[in-house]
């Protein structure tokens, strides 16, 4: 296990989980959410191929449209 900063708050995730794999595991529906991924917006495409480490710091965001 490792530490990781998610949305503020320090949360422990396994070691090697990669960002697409914190989206299914929060059951998040990855087509409404964005995460910025130590200050900068992570690609959607990119989620697989970017594996977390300890102290990575990750904001996911639910976007919400509207009229």
């Amino acid at each position: 296990m490792m530490e990781i900063i998610l949305n503020g708050k320090t949360v422990d995730v396994a070691e090697g989980l990669s960002i697409a794999d914190l989206v299914a595991q929060k059951k998040l529906n990855p087509q409404v959410v964005i995460v910025e991924y130590n200050y900068q917006l992570a690609n959607k495409d990119s989620w697989p191929d970017i594996k977390l480490r300890s102290g990575d710091r990750l904001e996911i965001l639910h976007l919400v449209g509207g009229g």
